[in-house]
């Protein structure tokens, strides 16, 4: 075997797991407050897009190839209710509409379903006394989910980790006509430190305390797969793990034991890191990336939602 291994072609031949273009959704961020695309500050060649440079952005992603991205939303106005979440005209629904006008059905559109980028407070529920309020959260999740269907997303994804967050929406999507619309569950997203850039990027930190109350313990395993679990029963269609690169072991212990398509987010911090390092010269940008997104699908992601996935689909459309 030693010397089949120095040999590229039989190297190729024997490789049990192959990363493609099709794997991966790109992540991006639409801000109606901007007239032109913005640079995040702690994500490279991440950036703020506007209704106008989201266009050309898309046709970038479609010209490699990438089947999916997620939008993430950045409203002009916040307050304690996060209305603008599940406005008619809100940030993310009107990109939709354009994606959907401007690209038809070239494009699969997944739409974030959570409060922490409208809310005043940051935090991704409905607050009471400093503390968030499930059972009410959920009839907000549904609105969102609603409205996002109206405007002609293909999934929609909740991510504020609600006990319920699931059942409430599909109901919610059901008797709204929209049956056929997918639910992609954040199943198992962990109260990581991962998230930073993420929170600087969408101004969702939260103004006091931290989201462990309701963000997974990233101690705890058995936690998890009844996570997964109860969103199974509750009628969800896909789950992601959520960070990937330090949970390997999650999305293995769920690719194993349930038989639905496994997600993983390959997050802002750890987007980041890679970036800085390769910037000053630590790592090579373009192996590193591809050792760990190999990582993350050879642990059993069906999906790797990831801000380097124009970067990969460029290296892979080369044949690397």
């Amino acid at each position: 075997m030693r010397r089949l291994r120095k040999n590229f072609t039989v190297r190729r031949l024997l490789k049990e797991t192959s990363l493609a273009v099709s794997n991966l959704v790109y992540p991006i961020f639409v801000d109606e407050c901007i007239d032109n695309k913005t640079q995040i500050e702690h994500m490279p060649s991440q950036y703020r897009h506007s209704p106008k440079s989201i266009v050309n952005e898309i046709d970038d992603v479609i010209s490699l190839g990438i089947p999916a991205v997620v939008l993430f939303g950045i409203p002009k106005i916040k307050n304690d209710a996060g209305s603008s979440a599940y406005a008619k005209n809100g940030v993310v629904q009107k990109a939709v509409r354009l994606l959907r006008s401007n690209f038809n059905d070239s494009l699969v559109i997944i739409t974030d379903v959570c409060l922490c980028e409208y809310t005043s407070h940051g935090h991704c529920g409905l607050l009471r006394e400093g503390m968030v309020m499930n059972d009410k959260t959920l009839s907000v999740l549904a609105k969102i989910a609603t409205s996002h269907a109206e405007s002609g997303v293909d999934i929609v994804a909740p991510s504020s980790m609600m006990d319920g967050q699931v059942l409430r929406i599909r109901d919610a999507l059901d008797k709204g006509g929209f049956s056929n619309t997918p639910i992609l569950s954040y199943s198992t997203k962990f109260a990581s430190s991962f998230y930073r850039p993420f929170r600087e990027a969408v101004n969702s930190k939260p103004a006091f305390g931290d989201r462990k109350s309701y963000q997974m313990n990233y101690a705890n395993m058995k936690e998890t797969l009844r996570e997964v679990e109860l969103d199974i029963s509750e009628g969800v269609d896909m789950v992601v793990v959520k960070p990937a690169l330090t949970y390997l072991d999650v999305i293995r212990s769920i690719s194993d034991r349930f038989s639905i398509p496994v997600a993983a987010y390959n997050v802002s911090g750890e987007y980041s890191m890679i970036k800085y390092a390769s910037k000053n010269g630590l790592l090579d940008e373009k192996e590193t990336v591809l050792e760990v997104l190999t990582a993350i699908k050879r642990a059993g992601a069906d999906i790797i939602i990831t801000y380097h996935a124009k970067d990969v689909a460029g290296w892979l459309n080369e044949g690397t």
